[in-house]
C-alpha cells in the first residue's frame, strides 16, 4: 500500500509508523557514525575497560546510598541486555556493541567491587571521643623523629561497643622505647577519638582514608606506656625497614641522611618539614614516595647486573635464554624492595608495572605499551578499589600514560628515530624531548594536585628535568654501592659521594621553590571541573590520531570552570570553633589561635592564601567582646554583618535575640536558641552536626555555601546527622 502523505485528514497511524521510522533511521544513523568512528580511531578496549571498571568506583563514592548503587548496577546490566538484543543476528563483531556491553559490565563491577570491598574492610568508628586505659596488641610501628613521636597502630577491645578495634596513637619520641614494636603487648592510657571528617569542603577525609585502613579510632599515648610482652613474632619487614634507616643515618647526617633513608627504606620519618615543603613546592615531592622512578632504577639495575654477570658463564649462556633469567632476577629485587618499603599503593603500582616490562623483555615483546599499564592499574583497583580516588594512585597513573602516549606519538618516534649526525645532535633531542616529557607530566598533574592539594608548583617541569636523572643514575645508584660496600666496611666513600649529590637535589629543591611565582594557590576545584580535566586526558592519552585532539574540549571547558570558580568569602570549620574570613586584599582574618598548625593551615590553603593569618579582633572595624565578634565585610555590592562566638560562656537571651536580629550571619560552636534569627545563615552546632564544614560564597548574584556533607551520603565513615 502506498504511503499516505501527511497534511490534513492524513491516517494517524501511518503519522506513528513514519515516526517510528525517522527515529530508527536516527538510531541507525548514529549507530553507523559511531562505528566508523571506533573502526577508524584506533579502539583499543583494554584500556577503556580498565577505565570504566575505575568510573564505576567512582561513582559508588559520588552517588549517595545503597538504592542508587543498586539502581546503578541494574541500570548497567539493563543496558547491556538491551545492547545484546538489539544486535541479535547482526555483526557481532561489531565496535559499538562490544564497547556498550563490555563497558556496562565494567562499570557494574567496578561498583560491585568498591561495595564489597567497603563493606568487608570498613571499620565503624568509635561514638566519642574518650580517655580510657588499655591492654593492646601492636600491629605496626612508624618511627617520625622529625616530629618527635612514633606512630603505632594497635589492635584492642572496645569495651562499650564489645567487639575488637584498630587504632592509630601517636606516642612521644622520649616515650618510644625500641621494644615496643610489631609483636609486641602494651598496657597505657589513651586518648581516642573519631576519625576526623574534612575540616571544610574540599579538605583531606582522613575519615575515609581511616575507614578503609580499619581505624576506628586516632590518638595518643598519656602518660607511660608499661610493656607486657615483646612477643616472639613480629612483621617481618618492619624491625628490617628501621634498622636500615638507622644504619643510613649513621652513616649519612643531615638532610641528605633523610633523603637517603627513603629511598633505601621508603621511612620518611626523619625528613623535616623545610624540606618536605621545598620539596612540594619545587614539584619533586614525588621523589619521596617509592614509587615509579625508584622501583625501575632498582629493577633495572637487579635486570642489567644479573645479566651481565650471567653471561661470564658460557655453559649456562649456551643452555638457557639469559633475559629470562635476568627477568626473574630483577623482579625478585623489585618485590624485595616493594615489601620493605611498605607496598604502598605507589610502589605496588610500579612494581607490577616493572613485572610487566620484564615479562615483555624477556618474550621479547614490546614493553612500552598502554595496555601494561592498563594492566598495572587493574590489579591495583581490584586489590584497593578505594585507591581510585586518593592522589596517589591518580598521579603516578597520569604521569605514566601521559609518558607512553606521548612516546607512541608518530612525530615522536620519527623525532627520536636513529639518524646520522655527531652525538651533539642526539644529545640535544634527548635533552629537548626529556624536557617536553617532563612539561606534559606537569601539565597533566596540574589539576589532580590542585584538586587534592590546592597549590601546585609551576617550575616542576624544569626542576625534574634535573632532578629525575640526578635521582636515578646517580643518588640511588650510590646509595646501593655504599650499602654493598659496607658489609666489608669500605663504603665511607662512596656515602660522601651520595651525600652530595643528595645535597644538590635538596639544592635544586629550596632554589626552585624560592622563586617568584612559583607556587600556584587554588582555593577549590570543583567536582565537575576535575571530571572533566580527567576525561579529556584520557581522551587525549588513549585515542591515536586526530581523533585524540578532541579531549582538548572538556580540558578547554574544565579550565573555563577554574578560572571563574570564586574564592570561599568565609569558611566554617564542622565544629564551629575554626573560621576564616577572606579580605579584598588577599589576607585571611581568623576567629581563634589553632592548637595546632591544622586548623591555620587548611584555613589558609580552601582560601587559597599565602602568609600568616590575621586574628579578627585586630582587623579594623571589627568589635570584639569576651563572648562575640562582629565584622562588616562588602561582597557582592553590599555589606554582609557577621556575629561569631569566641567560647561557649551563656549570654543574656535577648540580648543575643538582638545581635541575631542586626546580622546577617551568625557562626557558633554550640547550639542557638530558636530567637536568634539571623537575616541569612545560623551556623549554630545544630547545622553543623548536620552539615559538616561549610564554605560561603556571597557574590551577590549567587549567593550560597557549599557543605561537607554535600559529598559524603550515606557511606560508613560519614557521621553526620546521625545519633
Amino acid at each position: 500500500m502506498p504511503l499516505v502523505p501527511m497534511g490534513d485528514g492524513a491516517d494517524p497511524g501511518n503519522a506513528a509508523v513514519q515516526r517510528k521510522w525517522r527515529s530508527a533511521a536516527k538510531l541507525s544513523s548514529a549507530v553507523s557514525f559511531a562505528e566508523h568512528f571506533l573502526s577508524g580511531a584506533g579502539f583499543d578496549r583494554g584500556p577503556w575497560l580498565v577505565v570504566a571498571f575505575a568510573s564505576g568506583i567512582v561513582s559508588w563514592f559520588v552517588l549517595d546510598n545503597p538504592w542508587q548503587w543498586c539502581a546503578a548496577i541494574g541500570l548497567c546490566l539493563v543496558t547491556v541486555l538491551g545492547a545484546l538484543a538489539m544486535w541479535q543476528g547482526h555483526d557481532e563483531r561489531s565496535h559499538v556493541r562490544t564497547a556498550v556491553v563490555t563497558f556496562g559490565l565494567m562499570f557494574a563491577a567496578g561498583i560491585a567491587v568498591i561495595w564489597a570491598r567497603s563493606t568487608t574492610v570498613g571499620a565503624e568508628p568509635i561514638d566519642r571521643p574518650m580517655v580510657i586505659p588499655v591492654q593492646a596488641f601492636v600491629l605496626e610501628r612508624e618511627n617520625q623523629p622529625a616530629l618527635d613521636r612514633i606512630r603505632l597502630v594497635l589492635a584492642l577491645r572496645d569495651a562499650e561497643a564489645g567487639r575488637a578495634i584498630k587504632v592509630r596513637v601517636n606516642v612521644p619520641l622520649e616515650r618510644a622505647s625500641p621494644d615496643i614494636a610489631e609483636g609486641a603487648t602494651i598496657r597505657a592510657r589513651v586518648r581516642l577519638m573519631p576519625p576526623a571528617a574534612p575540616m571544610l569542603p574540599g579538605a583531606y577525609d582522613f575519615a575515609r582514608a581511616a575507614w578503609f585502613k580499619g581505624y576506628a579510632a586516632t590518638g595518643s599515648v598519656l602518660g607511660e606506656i608499661e610493656l607486657v610482652d615483646r612477643g616472639s613474632m613480629g612483621a617481618l619487614f618492619g624491625p628490617v625497614q628501621r634498622r636500615l634507616s638507622a644504619h643510613v643515618h649513621e652513616r649519612l647526617g643531615g638532610s641528605a641522611g633523610s633523603i637517603a633513608a627513603a629511598f633505601a627504606s621508603g621511612d620518611r620519618g626523619g625528613i623535616s618539614q623545610d624540606d618536605e615543603e621545598a620539596m612540594r613546592d619545587s614539584g619533586l615531592t614525588h621523589l619521596l614516595s617509592i614509587s615509579g622512578v625508584h622501583v625501575s632504577a632498582v629493577i633495572a639495575a637487579a635486570y642489567f647486573m644479573a645479566l651481565k654477570l650471567l653471561a661470564l658463564w658460557p655453559a649456562l649462556t649456551l643452555r638457557v635464554r639469559l633475559p629470562v633469567l635476568a627477568a626473574g632476577v630483577g623482579a625478585l629485587a623489585g618485590i624485595g624492595y616493594t615489601l620493605l618499603t611498605g607496598a604502598e599503593v605507589p610502589t605496588v603500582r610500579s612494581c607490577v608495572a616493572a613485572l610487566l616490562v620484564l615479562g615483555a623483555l624477556a618474550l621479547g615483546r614490546d614493553a612500552l605499551s598502554l595496555r601494561m599499564v592498563a594492566v598495572a592499574a587493574f590489579v591495583v583497583l581490584l586489590l584497593w578499589p578505594e585507591a581510585v580516588a586518593g592522589p596517589s594512585f591518580q598521579m603516578s597513573f597520569a604521569a605514566v600514560l601521559s609518558i607512553i602516549a606521548l612516546h607512541n606519538a608518530d612525530w615522536v618516534r620519527a623525532f627520536l628515530a636513529p639518524r646520522e649526525g655527531g652525538s651533539l645532535a642526539w644529545i640535544a633531542r634527548r635533552g629537548a624531548m626529556l624536557l617536553l616529557t617532563g612539561l606534559l607530566i606537569e601539565a597533566a598533574l596540574t589539576p589532580i594536585v590542585l584538586f587534592h592539594f590546592h597549590r601546585a608548583g609551576l617550575y616542576g617541569a624544569l626542576a625534574n628535568v634535573v632532578a629525575i636523572p640526578l635521582v636515578t643514575f646517580i643518588s640511588m645508584p650510590l646509595i646501593a654501592l655504599a650499602l654493598v660496600l659496607d658489609v666489608v666496611g669500605l663504603g665511607t666513600p662512596v656515602w660522601y659521594l651520595a651525600g652530595k649529590s643528595l645535597d644538590l637535589l635538596l639544592g635544586i629543591a629550596h632554589f626552585t621553590a624560592a622563586q617568584p611565582g612559583a607556587v600556584k594557590l587554588m582555593p577549590q576545584i570543583s567536582a565537575w571541573a576535575f571530571a572533566l580535566f580527567v576525561a579529556g586526558e584520557l581522551w587525549l592519552a588513549l585515542w591515536r590520531g586526530r581523533s585524540r585532539l578532541w579531549g582538548l574540549v572538556p580540558i578547554g571547558a574544565a579550565t573555563a570552570m577554574l578560572l571563574t570558580t570564586p574564592v570561599p568569602d568565609v569558611l566554617v570549620s564542622g565544629d564551629g570553633q575554626q573560621v576564616g574570613v577572606t579580605t579584598e586584599d588577599g589576607g585571611l582574618l581568623t576567629l581563634r589561635e589553632g592548637r595546632s598548625d591544622y586548623a591555620r593551615d587548611n584555613l589558609l590553603e580552601l582560601a587559597g592564601v599565602k602568609g600568616t593569618p590575621i586574628p579578627v579582633e585586630e582587623w579594623p572595624g571589627a568589635w570584639c567582646t569576651r563572648e562575640f565578634c562582629t565584622l562588616t565585610i562588602q561582597r557582592g555590592g553590599r555589606d554582609w554583618h557577621l556575629l561569631m562566638a569566641r567560647n561557649r560562656v551563656r549570654v543574656e537571651e535577648r540580648a543575643l535575640a538582638a545581635a541575631c536580629e542586626r546580622s546577617d550571619i551568625v557562626i557558633a560552636d554550640r547550639w542557638l536558641p530558636t530567637s536568634c534569627r539571623p537575616l541569612w545563615l545560623k551556623a549554630d552546632r545544630k547545622l553543623l552536626d548536620e552539615t559538616g564544614g561549610l564554605a560561603l560564597i556571597l557574590d551577590g548574584s549567587n549567593q550560597h555555601f557549599q557543605t561537607v556533607a554535600s559529598t559524603q551520603g550515606e557511606h560508613g565513615w560519614w557521621r553526620g546527622g546521625r545519633d
